[in-house]
């Protein structure tokens, strides 16, 4: 049975290339295509024993980082390496402590992004050269990352529907269930994240770097 990828890119000339490198590999998987953020996750949904996935940071339907949070929360057992035009060795950080198996530069040969590939097939970490994740400097950022990743899939998926700016009301229809179960969700992610209101979620958001506006423009 030949390994299945999930390519997640909104570029269809970058989403092409990258299929077309996947179907060159001496084992050419199925590759599952993602334009969007929510066919990225419907994609997981179907294939929930996926080998990996590439995953573009600055697709519609998430920001940045947020994406990544939501999607190995719910798929913890999937490896995703994030492929994206920034190489600012803060986000590659922070990407990995969020979970990423590895980050993967736009800006990569062909020959690069196979042995990348290869890379994360034999369960290594694979980092664009010369890029060199460091410490997190901000104890407060540190600090956020810890506190996200006690989320569980839920709270992370109202988390992220409350930096899209949706209200109570809209992420309960979304989500298909109750306002009052939201608002208990909402409760539980201000308590772990220690603070007193959306609106400062929503600013603590902002300083781990999820709103990624030089990745979106590439």
């Amino acid at each position: 049975m030949s390994p299945v990828f999930v390519v997640a890119d909104d570029h269809p000339l970058f989403r092409g290339a990258l299929t077309e490198i996947l179907r060159s590999l001496p084992e050419p998987p199925t590759v599952v295509e993602a334009e969007d953020f929510d066919s990225a996750a419907a994609a997981l949904v179907a294939h929930p024993e996926a080998d990996l996935m590439l995953l573009d940071l600055a697709m519609p339907g998430t920001s940045g980082l947020s994406g990544l949070a939501l999607l190995r929360a719910e798929h913890p057992g999937v490896p995703i390496a994030i492929v994206s035009g920034t190489e600012d060795p803060a986000v590659v950080t922070r990407a990995l402590e969020l979970g990423a198996s590895g980050f993967i530069a736009k800006s990569s040969s062909l020959d690069e992004i196979r042995a990348a590939i290869a890379a994360l097939m034999r369960g290594e970490v694979y980092l664009p050269k010369g890029v060199t994740p460091g410490v997190e400097r901000d104890p407060e950022v540190g600090a956020l990352i810890e506190r996200l990743k006690t989320l569980t899939p839920q709270q992370t998926r109202v988390l992220t529907m409350l930096g899209r700016g949706l209200l109570n009301k809209q992420i309960a229809y979304e989500l298909g269930i109750s306002e009052a179960t939201i608002k208990a969700h909402v409760s539980a992610v201000l308590q772990k994240l220690d603070v007193d209101s959306r609106t400062q979620a929503v600013i603590s958001l902002s300083k781990l770097g999820l709103d990624l506006d030089a990745a979106r423009a590439v």
